[in-house]
């Protein structure tokens, strides 16, 4: 069974050749695979704590008396 190959095209010849990841282009492409899974993770808990600090601060203004069309007004 063949692994996991990658496809090369001869922009001249129209020549195309199809061959095997070498162990360090696979190495390569599980590398970048699980960078982009934590940058993803990354932004992910980013966003969450945004929204988490949002809801903070909007319960703190109505604690402070404010209404939602205030809060609205100052946030927006």
């Amino acid at each position: 069974m063949a692994g996991p190959q990658t496809v090369e095209i001869n922009c001249e010849t129209g020549e195309v050749t199809y061959r095997e990841l070498t162990a360090a282009e696979i190495a390569e492409a599980e590398a970048s695979s699980k960078k982009a899974i934590e940058e993803q993770e990354a932004v992910k808990t980013a966003h969450e704590q945004m929204l988490a600090d949002k809801e903070s601060g909007n319960q703190k203004l109505k604690d402070l008396g404010l209404t939602d069309d205030e809060i609205a007004a100052l946030t927006s």
